[in-house]
């Protein structure tokens, strides 16, 4: 997969301070970018756009702990280590190690979900970020619908105690990787199939279907515990963001990205784009359009 996704990058794992390895991709030149990506996948879901940001920028893509070839620990009681506030802090690690004080991110889903909390506990550290296809954690739940959930069933599916939904994803990890992402509005289509067998490859390693339901253990639980608290002190992110989300997807039809944004940082701008959930791989071109001037400012 390295070789034919990303050719011209090097591979790399990095240990932390915490003992979690992060794989990921570094390769171009230029001012550091971060990418990170969302569930059920990996860094491979940037092999479209990061030949063209790559001319641009010192991109460097990751897997999340819990996902890809990164590590996966056992979850704990509170589910802390799978926090945003510790995927945050492995990606930090991550980029001082590459000697990045300062970079910017372009974030899908899940890894979008690590950015806010990377731009909320290190502002120093992000000069501007590109969220793609979420609305805040604590909106979404706040606000699930009838029609949410049904669409989102994954996320109350995951988050049900161990070892449920381990064992079920285990029983047929490519099942899965079919069934959550071909159900989407544009189905399997716009997916290359080598990424296709990236993903099914990783989610059927020892421990990810653990990593997976324990990022989204957290996430129903210490991660709003965060962003309650960041509610509640009147903190707001004051780097710019750019949003965007696709328009056939779910959050384009049960949110308004720009408004909920809004009320957690102080430079909002985005639209939404004609695609689905999956923008990096569906719309690679549009993304690039609107991303690349933001990025570059």
């Amino acid at each position: 997969m390295h070789d034919s996704l990303f050719p011209g990058f090097q591979a790399f794992r990095i240990k932390t301070d915490t003992a979690v390895e992060i794989h990921g991709e570094i390769g171009g030149s230029g001012p550091p970018l971060l990418l990170l990506h969302g569930h059920p996948q990996t860094h491979a879901i940037w092999h479209k756009a990061a030949p063209v940001l790559s001319r641009h920028f010192t991109v460097i893509a990751c897997d999340l702990r819990g996902y890809g070839d990164s590590s996966k620990p056992a979850g704990t009681t509170d589910h802390a280590n799978y926090s945003k506030r510790a995927m945050a802090a492995d990606m930090l690690a991550v980029m001082r190690h590459h000697g990045f004080e300062r970079f910017r991110v372009m974030a899908h889903d899940r890894g979008a979900r690590v950015a806010h909390r990377l731009m909320a506990d290190h502002p120093d550290a992000v000069e501007r970020a590109v969220l793609l296809d979420i609305a805040p954690t604590l909106a979404m739940y706040e606000q699930t619908s009838d029609a949410f959930a049904r669409a989102y069933w994954h996320w109350f599916f995951l988050i049900q105690p161990a070892p449920l939904p381990e064992r079920l994803i285990e029983a047929d990890p490519a099942a899965y990787i079919r069934d959550v992402m071909g159900r989407r509005s544009a189905g399997l289509a716009p997916f290359d199939p080598r990424a296709l067998d990236e993903y099914r490859r990783c989610l059927g390693l020892p421990g990810t279907a653990h990593g997976i339901c324990e990022d989204y253990r957290a996430a129903a639980g210490i991660d709003l515990e965060h962003d309650r608290a960041d509610r509640g002190a009147g903190r707001q992110l004051a780097m710019p963001l750019l949003v965007l989300w696709g328009e056939h997807g779910v959050v384009h039809r049960c949110f308004d990205p720009l408004r909920e944004w809004r009320k957690v940082a102080a430079r909002v701008e985005g639209e939404a784009l004609p695609c689905g959930h999956y923008i990096p791989e569906e719309a690679p071109d549009a993304l690039l359009a609107r991303a690349l001037p933001f990025l570059l400012s």
